[in-house]
């Protein structure tokens, strides 16, 4: 498994398989999040395959796909209300890592300065920069 540190408490990574899930119990994730929709995947790493897995292993799991097009904030709130109830680390993927470091800094915006994000979007080997303008769009609007 490929898996990429955004923040302390937030990991990434491309599709995970069932026997992935151990490992991340292991390293103390609390919460799994699956941002890949099941169109995409085979039967075997489907939403409900990695679910069995996780709460097998003590997890909580959230499926939360994220539609190539289709991102809504209905969606960029949900992640974000996992994460922050989450006590303890979370780890989302998708396909690549990329769709679940979009709603993780779509979700931040306002309380991660616009450069931090993208940063460490960056570090992690995803670029965020032309998100910029939504990004900051969103912090304003948090800001009140």
């Amino acid at each position: 498994m490929d898996r990429r540190q955004i923040t302390d408490a937030y990991s990434v990574s491309p599709q995970i398989e069932p026997g992935d899930v151990a490992a991340l119990a292991a390293d103390g994730v609390r919460v799994l999040i699956n941002n890949r929709p099941d169109a995409e995947v085979p039967p075997e790493l489907q939403s409900d395959a990695i679910r069995q897995a996780a709460e097998a292993a003590g997890l909580a799991f959230l499926d939360n796909p994220v539609v190539h097009g289709a991102l809504t904030l209905e969606i960029v709130e949900r992640q974000k209300t996992a994460l922050d109830g989450a006590g303890g680390p979370v780890h989302a993927y998708c396909a690549s890592g990329n769709r679940s470091t979009i709603v993780w800094g779509l979700g931040v915006a306002g309380e991660i300065d616009t450069d931090a994000i993208i940063a460490r979007a960056a570090a992690a080997g995803y670029t965020l920069e032309g998100l910029r303008p939504q990004l900051d769009a969103l912090a304003r609007q948090r800001a009140g």
